[in-house]
């Protein structure tokens, strides 16, 4: 008998299946350990780096290192997870999220999910655009590294000047730190914790990528 159609032979069906079947069971393995690292760091003291009165959470490394690592589809769903482990304080064991959800439920959402999904989605973005050029493959780890804290910053703040500025209990806050406008609030708010916190995530997940990106990618390959 003459197959017309060779691709459409059971045999090749049977392991274009398994093949497919095999790259989703690496990426979910792959999900599920960047994502029992976030709830490692955020629910017990492993996450955070006391000096003094600075408190220093480590949380946002596996996010953007996941994001560089998996890609930007994956990059938001761990930021997704960091965002809704954040969410979850606003239910009592965070007074400032407390605060937040009683003025504003949706806005409270956003601000701690959907900006950590938006941190984690472009950061694997912008790290995938430019490790897929040669120019610019060479400083596309410091360049993942970076923004990962820098956007989460970015986010979380810009969403509480969005959503909170013009409430009382924000405004209270700005006037004790002696900020009259949102940039000069949103400086003294994350002060020198977002210096520390954008400078080791910077660092480690520089580092890491650098050494793990070959690796998972080669092995990626060959279990096509």
């Amino acid at each position: 008998m003459i197959t017309l159609y060779p691709y459409l032979d059971g045999t090749a069906v049977r392991r274009s299946y398994h093949m497919n079947l095999n790259q989703k069971t690496i990426r979910l393995s792959r999900l599920a350990l960047f994502s029992a690292l976030i709830l490692l760091l955020n629910y017990t003291p492993l996450g955070y780096i006391r000096v003094f009165a600075l408190e220093i959470t480590l949380i946002i490394i596996p996010v953007t290192l996941g994001a560089m690592l998996l890609g930007p589809a994956d990059g938001a769903i761990l930021g997704g997870v960091f965002g809704l482990t954040s969410f979850a304080t606003c239910f009592g064991s965070s007074q400032f999220g407390v605060a937040l959800l009683a003025i504003n439920p949706v806005g409270t959402f956003i601000t701690c999910v959907v900006a950590r999904v938006l941190a984690g989605g472009l950061t694997g973005l912008v790290f995938e655009r430019l490790h897929r050029s040669e120019r610019f493959r060479p400083v596309s780890y410091a360049v993942g590294g970076l923004l990962g804290p820098v956007f989460n910053t970015l986010f979380f703040m810009g969403s509480i000047v969005l959503f909170f500025w013009n409430t009382e209990f924000i405004q209270g806050m700005a006037s004790t730190m002696g900020a009259a406008n949102p940039l000069t609030f949103v400086v003294l708010f994350v002060g020198i914790n977002a210096v520390f916190e954008t400078a080791i995530s910077f660092l480690v997940s520089t580092a890491l990528c650098r050494v793990l990106y070959p690796v998972v990618h080669r092995r990626a390959a060959a279990a096509v």
